[in-house]
């Protein structure tokens, strides 16, 4: 019996086809388009922005996304369609949804292939198969690390300038282009420090695996540590904190009374970067959602990825004019965004020197970037600052990548300047980002027992890097390679994710309560709770504070009922001991069984 090319399953197959067809064709051209996007891109930095939520993605990535894989892909498959149902009136329909389907799968293999290749992808999940004890056995702890400040704190300003890299200045300062794109930063680098020794040519820190990406920058500076994922966790996309249990340059400066701040253009949100500030220092986040709420800016106003560097400089002049006015030594620490991948944004100040717009704004960037440096060495707070600019990693653009040769070693742009010390050897050094972390503690003035934090050394001394130990290419295959160390570390942020997740869904379970502050006395915080909801055997109900707000470490006392039938608790804790004006207070209770219930928490500062 002859069947019905209508009949249900003949409709299944079709409509399987056309589906499968259409995301064979959405990833090849998905495929097409990160090639084309990307000079470099890493498996780990590809993880980590998919398992983030895209909140904060600048202006250009996702419409270009759209305009290169998601509408062709809808119009061929449309066009597909209106062949499809001329073909079948000719008895060819079968023959057209083979070729379709062979023609999508062929888009999806040749791109596919491609872009696998540019990851790396056979290697990487060799390495993530492959156990390394590299990180364990050469990570230094700061928090058991004998770090001492000099009596008299010096205030730092960090610059992380995106994508800048000492590449971009000519070969004759170690560069790889004829004409010098960033000759002001060049200038600027030389005349300071950037551990050349006595070499006339720049240097610069190798962004090892876990560092050549935004967020992964921002750790591993600050962290001595890379920033890895692999595909089986996903925590990070839904996580309140960020590797809780590490001590971080944030931490160690909180501890010494800093003022830290953060100020960026962007969302703060994006990649978990507001996440990390907060918990690691505890620093005022000023950023593209900040200048809106301060009105700065106007609420509609957005280029590229929030606003532009001119009103970044512009913003954080005021800034640190304010936090200069107290006797609080401050860290300030600010991220530009104008030298953004793929080709930059190019803003009213930017000159056309060259043919490529992304080195047009590399060459204004650099203008700016001077004359800012310049105005804090005017700044009658100067003397007693340090300033470290260092790109955050070497640039993912392919227009730009395609004019470096493959045979130079790429490496970021440095530069520490006033800082309190000066290097210990001549020798040129050979490191990467992550020896800034006791290198920045160094050049405020702070001495390190071992000269060692994380997998960083201080330059400023002539203990030798781990770059100079092992080689590059030693290090680099290590920290490909999967540490349970670090994942060790990285589990107790996947617990305190699940608290967080816990505060909201408390509801669902029936826990809840609201924490009101009543009153703040110098040190001592009173706290009472109303409308508590729960459905255990209490034995106590705690309030807990701490700098941080994962709630670790903290200081506890027992909260008194003063209402047992409206069940209203009420509690002052002396937070003195935490040496903070921010802190964070948590109400939680413990049933029978001695096990925690979190119900809320609150952000306090101190008068």
């Amino acid at each position: 019996m002859k069947r019905n090319k209508n009949s249900q399953p003949g409709k299944v197959r079709i409509i399987l086809a056309f589906v499968f067809s259409f995301l064979f064709l959405l990833l090849g051209l998905a495929a097409r388009w990160g090639s084309a996007t990307w000079g470099n891109l890493s498996m780990d930095e590809l993880i980590f922005t998919l398992t983030q939520p895209l909140t904060g993605t600048g202006q250009g990535m996702i419409p270009n996304f759209i305009k290169a894989a998601v509408i062709p892909t809808i119009v061929i498959i449309v066009l597909s369609i209106l062949l499809y149902r001329f073909c079948a009136k000719r008895q060819h329909a079968k023959a057209m949804l083979n070729i379709m389907f062979i023609v999508s799968c062929l888009v999806v293999c040749v791109f596919g292939y491609g872009f696998l290749s540019k990851l790396d992808i056979i290697n990487y999940l060799i390495d993530q198969n492959t156990e390394s004890t590299f990180i364990k056995d050469n990570y230094v702890n700061p928090k058991t690390a004998q770090i001492t400040f000099p009596s008299k704190k010096r205030n730092l300003i960090y610059i992380y300038l995106e994508s800048m890299e000492m590449t971009s200045s000519d070969k004759k300062n170690g560069g790889a282009f004829k004409q010098d794109v960033i000759p002001e930063l060049t200038k600027l680098s030389k005349e300071n420090e950037n551990f050349s020794g006595n070499t006339s040519t720049l240097n610069g820190g190798y962004s090892l695996p876990g560092s050549t990406w935004t967020m992964g920058a921002l750790f591993a500076q600050s962290s001595g540590l890379p920033l890895k994922t692999d595909l089986g966790q996903n925590a990070m996309q839904t996580q309140k904190t960020f590797f809780p249990s590490l001590t971080t340059l944030g931490d160690i400066l909180a501890k010494q009374n800093y003022h830290q701040t953060f100020m960026i253009g962007s969302n703060g949100a994006f990649s978990g970067r507001s996440t990390y500030y907060k918990d690691h220092g505890n620093f005022d986040i000023e950023d593209y959602n900040a200048a809106i709420r301060e009105k700065e800016i106007p609420s509609n106003y957005k280029v590229f990825w929030g606003y532009e560097d001119e009103k970044l400089f512009a913003l954080s002049k005021q800034k640190l004019t304010k936090l200069a006015q107290s006797s609080q030594p401050f860290n300030f620490t600010m991220l530009t965004v104008d030298t953004h991948f793929p080709n930059g944004y190019k803003c009213r100040l930017c000159k056309n020197e060259f043919d490529s717009q992304y080195l047009n704004v590399m060459a204004c960037s650099s203008r700016q970037v001077t004359a800012f440096v310049k105005w804090i060495q005017a700044q009658p707070w100067y003397q007693n600052t340090t300033i470290v600019i260092n790109g955050d990693h070497p640039t993912m653009s392919k227009s730009y990548t395609s004019m470096v040769p493959s045979s130079y070693q790429r490496k970021t742009y440095t530069t520490y300047i006033n800082a309190a010390v000066k290097p210990a050897t001549h020798k040129r050094r050979t490191y990467a980002t992550m020896d800034n972390f006791p290198t920045t503690l160094a050049a405020l003035g702070a001495t390190i027992k071992g000269n060692r934090l994380g997998l960083g050394t201080n330059l400023f001394s002539n203990t030798e890097t781990l770059s100079e130990k092992y080689g590059y290419e030693k290090e680099t295959q290590e920290l490909r390679r999967t540490s349970s160390y670090l994942d060790s570390l990285e589990k107790v942020t996947d617990t305190t994710a699940a608290k967080e997740f816990y505060y909201n869904e408390a509801k669902k379970f029936g826990h809840k309560t609201l924490l009101e502050v009543k009153k703040v006395d110098g040190t001592k915080v009173t706290a009472r709770i109303t409308d508590f909801r729960h459905d255990k055997k209490i034995a106590r109900v705690n309030l807990r504070a701490s700098k941080n707000k994962s709630i670790t470490p903290y200081i506890s006392t027992t909260m008194k009922c003063l209402d047992a039938k409206n069940a209203i608790y009420e509690a002052t804790i002396d937070v003195a001991s935490l040496n903070t004006k921010k802190l964070y207070i948590e109400v939680s209770y413990d049933d029978k069984e001695n096990i925690n219930y979190p119900l809320a928490r609150k952000q306090v500062t101190l008068k």
